[in-house]
């Protein structure tokens, strides 16, 4: 399965290129935004608004990567 490859029509890779640039030039500083933020509602440990943008941070992360080795 690893070793799969992808055909894509010319309008499938240019979709597949502004999914990756939104989202490295604009979701990850979106999601850099919100866990400042949530830094600021003091202890991490406890901070569910913390929680939820790190998980947000790894989605974005790994959607960049996946796009990235299409």
């Amino acid at each position: 399965a690893e070793n799969q490859k992808t055909v894509l029509t010319e309008e499938g890779l240019k979709k597949l290129e502004a999914q990756l640039d939104y989202l490295i030039s604009v979701r990850r500083n979106e999601v850099s935004e919100q866990i400042a933020v949530a830094r600021g509602f003091g202890d991490l440990s406890e901070n569910a608004e913390y929680d939820e943008a790190k998980k947000e941070q790894a989605k974005v992360e790994e959607e960049i990567v996946r796009l990235t080795n299409t």
